[in-house]
């Protein structure tokens, strides 16, 4: 039998516990702090990327979200923090690794995303030190422990590219039970209360669910821009919200929003985190989303 290739965990013991049961412990903290969750159908989440101990807090509201639902398949896309390139990486076959276990690639499923369009490549170098993905994997064995999924990183996040995705997206997964994880934190190294504005407009987006203005929002900045002043997924995060809707979704919700700060003290230059719920959601019975 041929031996299945494991991509091995780059940031395990650094930016979350390196030992299975530690990070099983503070996965479940986390979790266990977070509201509860939106009734409805879910097709898609948005979830930060940072160390644990940051954003953990944050990404724990989407992920409890997932709690007792079956999906076949989830695809997890991010940006690339470490290389440049087009269109989109993915992997294709065996498995990422956590201290929590092996997390299954979807060969089906990847093969489709593949042929559904060009721009979707496999590039191993983009996944080799590439934390965006990994960061949502402690959360998401703990909730689906039984589903496959899909890793995609986004290279250079042109419209081109973001449209292009969101549109194979919708083609390869139509027909699948499908969860679509967008992998993003928003605006870096901003003083609390000016990333508190320009994270806001973000959060407006997503809680209106209008992808095109969030793209609108990205493309007032340059590429390399972006990431500070918007979010560094922003990519993925509109190819995403575009994809859900293609796949049914018709509304999303902001479920939680915080910065760095709030773990370390220091507000005088925080990284935002966003934590939102996508998909056929029932009406909020109260008002906005915690920590909003």
């Amino acid at each position: 039998m041929a031996r299945q290739l494991v991509r091995p965990p780059a940031v395990a013991g650094s930016w979350y516990p390196g030992q299975g049961p530690a990070l099983a412990r503070e996965v479940d903290r986390h979790l266990d702090r977070a509201t509860d969750p939106p009734a409805g159908d879910i097709v898609a989440l948005i979830a930060p990327h940072a160390g644990l101990m940051y954003s953990g807090p944050v990404g724990a509201y989407a992920y409890r979200a997932l709690r007792g639902r079956a999906f076949d398949v989830a695809v997890i896309a991010g940006p690339s923090h470490y290389i440049g390139f087009d269109g989109v990486a993915i992997v294709d076959e065996g498995a990422f690794e956590i201290p929590l276990g092996l997390v299954p690639v979807d060969a089906a499923a990847a093969a489709a995303l593949l042929h559904a369009s060009p721009l979707v490549h496999t590039r191993a170098a983009a996944h080799a030190r590439e934390h965006s993905l990994e960061m949502q994997l402690p959360f998401f064995a703990r909730v689906q422990p039984s589903t496959p999924i899909v890793p995609a990183v986004m290279g250079y996040q042109t419209r081109e590219t973001i449209l292009e995705f969101a549109a194979a997206l919708a083609v390869a997964l139509r027909g699948r039970r499908a969860l679509l994880i967008a992998s993003t934190d928003l605006s870096h190294y901003l003083e609390a209360r000016a990333a508190a504005r320009h994270d806001g407009r973000v959060a407006e987006y997503v809680n209106r669910f209008e992808p095109e203005g969030l793209l609108e929002e990205l493309e007032q900045y340059p590429e390399h821009e972006r990431g500070r002043f918007v979010a560094c997924g922003g990519g993925p995060a509109v190819s995403v919200m575009l994809a859900a809707r293609e796949l049914g979704a018709t509304n999303a919700r902001v479920l939680h929003y915080a910065n760095s700060g709030d773990v370390s003290g220091d507000y005088g230059a925080v990284v935002g985190y966003l934590a939102a719920a996508i998909g056929r959601l029932e009406p909020a019975s109260t008002g906005g989303p915690e920590g909003a």
